[in-house]
């Protein structure tokens, strides 16, 4: 503690003090952060004697101050003396589970969860317990929903007297007046269910659930939603339809629309929890309502689960069940009038294709594909074309190609940049599958007009492309297709266009190899070095770094060492710049 004082980063206490009684609010959120600091330099024994008390009693502060505050404190154990002295930090923690703002509570109740694991037994009971037990029976519902989130962590260390307790209040809180505790307890009745026995789960969850599942606020239905999976996870099979499917079916038709989408949205996490006999007598019918629910959000969230939801339906029935009750629902939302919808279900929809077979997929998906191909939404379009390589293993794209190429072309073209963005990274994958021939013919020149596109990240992403098309077909198409095209812009009166046949020369180079670049491609770099345009000049001097390790040490001596010599002399400051730059990274000096 000697150098306590001259050492800047351990502040004393009464320095401490100042700083968090200081007007300004960055000092004190600095001063909080360096707690750890201050508490080492003060010793784990004036840390529980002066730093804790002096913070438990200064919690009046900005919310931010008190979020870092709540967070360091979830730190602490080891600087107050280890585990048999956790106890000391519950004070402020508690007062911080109490306050207002719901970032600062949730933030205390995660520390609070974290350091109740470091408690002994005996500790929990006396120290950590009546915490809860006083945040549950607090006056202010704002620590009555801090409560809802310790249940569960001090729960199966107590003893069970303790335990009954805790299960008391848990109930009380399930049916609190304010709607803000209730919503915290059913958020927290899952988790709370999972440390319970068998026996309670049935006697007192099951009662709870059904309570808070037909609560009188929407916001507490659709929190029950998400507690009913957890406990049909927890529950035999033989109890399940007589305790949980009732409410469950019930949330499914809810006059709410937020309850029936939080349903929709947790419907393959149901279909596992409940097993393969319950989906096929209630889940199937229920999801065919989701799927033709009168709210469009509902709809779109059950679309996102339609290739889930039918990979794991049980195999001997699960063709028949897709056939006669989902297809038809399918094909009512590939025309539905919310864009999100169809969007949501094109996402999804090809990965039917390889649950169904070939020739399903032939007769009853393909004119669904062909239809959203288009689409006049290009995030529809989009989705599908994204999406291809699941239907090209069952039934190959040619099937797809003439409907696939208009909608191809309509995207690569779509006035919104981001869209013609998307398409171009699924170039590679799209000539892959219908190989060199039908791209030639079809594609190539799609692939060149990105390359003169007016925004700058569609340029940079074509010059990608290429390079990845490369790789698939390789250098001698791209020494007779691509190389041609790319260097044919050098002559371009647009110096931006001159400046992407420079981007595309360093991309094509590594993968072209050292004798097309040598004898195609370096030419015309050289004849660039005398461009008007600084910019060009200076990209010039940095493609020759680029390019410069494909190529042979006597070509770098004779032929690119003199430009780069000549741009070093340059007027321009940048094309000095960047050509010594590339003199030093080749080793040319």
């Amino acid at each position: 503690m000697a150098g306590a004082d001259s050492d800047d980063s351990l502040y004393p206490i009464a320095v401490l003090i100042d700083e968090l009684r200081n007007e300004d609010v960055q000092l004190r959120l600095n001063s909080i952060k360096k707690l750890s600091t201050i508490a080492l330099a003060l010793g784990v024994e004036r840390t529980r004697t002066e730093l804790l008390p002096f913070l438990t009693d200064t919690i009046y502060d900005e919310d931010e101050v008190l979020l870092a505050l709540a967070e360091q404190l979830g730190n602490f154990t080891m600087l107050v003396g280890g585990p048999e002295y956790v106890h000391c930090l519950l004070p402020p923690l508690e007062s911080l589970a109490t306050v207002e703002e719901t970032v600062v509570r949730d933030k205390a109740v995660e520390s609070l969860r974290k350091i109740s694991h470091e408690h002994s037994p005996v500790d929990l009971e006396v120290h950590f317990e009546p915490l809860v037990k006083r945040l549950a029976s607090g006056d202010w519902f704002t620590s009555r929903t801090s409560a809802c989130g310790l249940f569960s962590v001090c729960y199966p260390r107590v003893s069970s007297t303790v335990k009954a307790e805790i299960r008391q209040h848990f109930r009380t809180l399930c049916s609190d007046d304010t709607p803000m505790v209730r919503r915290a307890a059913a958020s927290k009745l899952g988790e709370f269910a999972k440390v319970l026995e068998l026996e309670y789960v049935k006697s007192d969850i099951i009662s709870l659930f059904t309570a808070l599942a037909s609560d009188e606020q929407d916001s507490v239905r659709l929190l029950a939603v998400e507690a009913g999976v957890s406990i049909a996870t927890l529950l035999p099979q033989e109890d399940l339809e007589a305790l949980v499917m009732p409410t469950l079916r019930q949330a499914a038709e809810d006059k709410s629309w937020r309850v029936r989408y939080m349903v929709a949205d947790k419907f393959s996490d149901l279909q596992k929890a409940v097993g393969p006999e319950i989906t096929k007598n209630d889940l199937v019918p229920a999801f065919q309502n989701l799927l033709k629910d009168c709210e469009a959000e509902v709809r779109a969230a059950a679309a996102n689960k339609v290739k889930e939801f039918c990979e794991n339906l049980p195999e001997d029935s699960r063709e028949t069940i897709i056939m006669t009750h989902i297809l038809p629902c399918v094909k009512e939302l590939v025309s539905d009038t919310n864009q999100h919808v169809k969007s949501a279900l094109a996402s999804v929809i090809m990965g039917l294709s390889t649950i169904l077979g070939k020739d399903n997929t032939i007769e009853h998906l393909l004119p669904l594909f062909l239809a959203q191909l288009k689409d006049e939404c290009p995030e529809v379009r989009l989705n599908i074309i994204s999406n291809l390589d699941c239907v090209n293993e069952v039934i190959g794209i040619r099937q797809l190609s003439q409907s696939l190429l208009p909608a191809i072309v309509e995207l690569a073209e779509d006035a919104k940049w981001r869209v013609r963005l998307a398409i171009i990274e699924y170039m590679p994958l799209l000539a892959g599958q219908l190989g060199v021939e039908f791209f030639d013919e079809k594609l190539n020149s799609l692939c060149m007009a990105w390359l003169v596109d007016h925004v700058y990240a569609i340029r940079e992403a074509a010059t990608c492309n290429l390079m990845k098309l490369v790789e698939k077909f390789g250098a001698e198409w791209a020494q007779n297709t691509i190389v041609p095209k790319v260097l044919g812009m050098a002559n371009d009166p647009n110096y931006l266009h001159r400046m992407t046949t420079l981007f595309c020369i360093n991309a094509l180079s590594e993968v072209c190899g050292q004798e097309i670049t040598t004898k195609h491609m370096l030419p015309v770099v050289f004849k660039m070095s005398n461009d008007q345009v600084a910019n060009v000049r200076f990209n010039v001097a940095k493609s020759l770094q680029k390019i410069g390790p494909v190529l042979d040490s006597n070509c770098l001596q004779t032929e690119v060492k003199p430009v780069l010599e000549k741009l070093a002399s340059d007027q321009d400051m940048d094309v000095k710049y960047f050509a010594q730059e590339a003199i030093s990274v080749l080793s040319l000096a």
